[in-house]
C-alpha cells in the first residue's frame, strides 16, 4: 500500500491466525462436537466464499495490483468472521453453555459483534477489498451461519444426534 499502517490496522490485518488461535483453543479446551460442529461450518462457508470468487472472478481494488490476481467477490474474511458472530450470537441467545465454559461466555457477543464490525471495515481500509465485496461475503456469512445453527438445532438428519454420540465415545476413550 505504501503508506504506513496504524498498529489497530496491522492487528486486524492479522485476523486469520488470531481466529484460528482462539478456535483451535476452544475446540482443545471443550473437546465438543459441538464446537467442532461450529468450526466444520466456518470452513465450509469459507470454501463456498472462494468457490463463488472463482465464478464470479470480480478482481480486488487497484491498490492490491502488486501482487499476483486473486479475485474479491465475496470477502472470505467477511463471510467467515461474520459466520462465527452470527453463529456464536444465536448459540448464545439460544443454547445452553457448554460445561467448560464459564457461564459468562454469554457475553462473548458484546466482544465479537464489534470486533467482526472492524474487520469487515478494514478489509476495505487495507485496500483489500470493496464495499459490495464485503457487504457481500457479510451476508453470505450471517446467511451460512443461520442454515447451520438451524441444522444444529433441529437435528435435521440427527447431526446432532450423531455428534452427541461420537463426542461420547471420544470422551470415553480418553476416559473422562
Amino acid at each position: 500500500m505504501g503508506t504506513e499502517l496504524s498498529l489497530w490496522l496491522k492487528f486486524l490485518n492479522q485476523t486469520s491466525i488470531i481466529v484460528c488461535t482462539l478456535t483451535t483453543a476452544a475446540i482443545l479446551h471443550t473437546r465438543s462436537a459441538g464446537v467442532i460442529y461450529f468450526v466444520t461450518g466456518a470452513v465450509l462457508c469459507s470454501a463456498l466464499a472462494k468457490s463463488i470468487k472463482k465464478a464470479i472472478r470480480q478482481e480486488r481494488p487497484l491498490k492490491d495490483s502488486g501482487r499476483k490476481v486473486t479475485y474479491g467477490m465475496p470477502s472470505s474474511h467477511a463471510s467467515a468472521c461474520t459466520f462465527f458472530a452470527a453463529y456464536i450470537t444465536m448459540a448464545c441467545l439460544q443454547l445452553p453453555v457448554h460445561p467448560t465454559f464459564p457461564s459468562s461466555i454469554m457475553f462473548v457477543p458484546v466482544v465479537i459483534l464489534p470486533w467482526t464490525f472492524m474487520i469487515v471495515l478494514s478489509r476495505v481500509q487495507l485496500g483489500h477489498h470493496t464495499w459490495p465485496q464485503v457487504a457481500a461475503g457479510t451476508a453470505l456469512g450471517v446467511c451460512c451461519a443461520s442454515f447451520w445453527f438451524k441444522l444444529w438445532v433441529d437435528d435435521a438428519a440427527g447431526v446432532k444426534t450423531t455428534a452427541w454420540e461420537v463426542e461420547a465415545m471420544v470422551r470415553s476413550w480418553l476416559g473422562q
